[in-house]
């Protein structure tokens, strides 16, 4: 699974004008489940999220997770981060995950952060959704969990 993580001050995902999900300050995660990706790669990933330590402690360094801060994480299913542009301009995304098996994979890992963490949102697996965020830093950290 792939994710591209970024601390937020706050943050939502509108679907035709109405929020679906939203958080106060946080992770947005936009999340992408691959071709053969598993639930102990979910696992891992939910665990490395919820541990990252890019929030800043007293003296200003990054040194907190989310959840020493009780931040709120809003997860996105997004197909693109599997996206190849190797080939052209055009990107392929055969990568990614069947939707039947990205959707499963998606509904698992929301589920799974439901149940260890506080405050999760999330947006709608395959719908057209709008995202905003007030980016904190910025930080944006991508993660891999080939």
């Amino acid at each position: 699974m792939k994710a591209v993580v970024q601390r937020v001050r706050e943050a939502r995902v509108e679907i035709e004008g109405e929020v679906v999900g939203a958080i106060g300050a946080g992770l947005l995660v936009l999340v992408c489940a691959e071709r053969g990706d598993t639930e102990a790669q979910a696992d891992r990933l939910l665990a490395k999220l919820l541990k990252l330590r890019i929030f800043s402690d007293e003296a200003g360094k990054m040194n907190r997770s989310v959840q020493d801060v009780s931040g709120g994480l809003l997860l996105v299913s997004q197909f693109t981060l599997a996206a190849d542009v190797s080939g052209g301009n055009r990107p392929s995304f055969t990568r990614a995950a069947p939707p039947d098996e990205g959707r499963r994979l998606y509904d698992y890992f929301v589920a799974s952060a439901r149940q260890v963490h506080a405050e999760v949102a999330a947006g709608i697996f395959a719908a057209d959704m709008q995202v905003h965020l007030v980016n904190d830093g910025p930080v944006t950290i991508p993660i891999d969990m080939a």
